[in-house]
């Protein structure tokens, strides 16, 4: 006897791309949430040796964004879009950087990302990104991997705050 998931029908005759976006969504989402109900120190606070912090993470996810889906679908030079050279330093805080600062510009990013890649096929190319040219799907997957270890790290940061403030209240 084969047994069927108890999954909505509509994930059986969806495409591979709405598959795709549906996750690279959720996670964006989740990540972006990560900071709902923090105090602007809970956010910004260390609690671990590297530069993470769980603004940094969502700020970390506003620049991954751009670099694949505006520098490597445009060509655009990291200078020219105004992020940093490199990941590690995508993670600096800003003394202007806020919540609402972070989450309203990983919420541009993401929006951004979505027109970037509408008209755009799991087979197109993309040309800009410093790796080389890499399938659409390439980069889909890749961003999925990423959002997805980041939201791990949100999940325990978040937890390491919010457990600390109720031993602490």
């Amino acid at each position: 006897m084969v047994m069927r998931p108890s999954v909505e029908p509509d994930v059986f005759h969806a495409t591979l791309r709405d598959q795709f976006e549906t996750f690279l969504d959720e996670h964006r989402s989740a990540l972006h949430d990560s900071l709902n109900g923090l105090t602007e120190e809970q956010a910004r606070r260390s609690l671990v040796t590297s530069k993470t912090t769980l603004l940094g993470l969502v700020k970390h996810g506003t620049f991954v964004e751009k670099v694949w889906f505006d520098e490597a679908v445009t060509g655009r030079s990291r200078t020219e879009i105004g992020i940093p050279g490199s990941p590690d330093e995508s993670f600096d805080l800003d003394e202007g950087d806020t919540i609402a600062s972070v989450q309203r510009d990983h919420r541009q990013a993401c929006a951004a990302s979505r027109r970037a890649t509408a008209r755009l096929t799991l087979d197109d190319v993309l040309r800009g990104n410093r790796r080389g040219p890499l399938p659409l799907r390439w980069v889909y997957l890749h961003m999925l991997r990423e959002l997805a270890q980041h939201c791990g790290h949100a999940d325990i940061l978040r937890e390491q705050l919010l457990g600390d403030a109720t031993r602490r209240g």
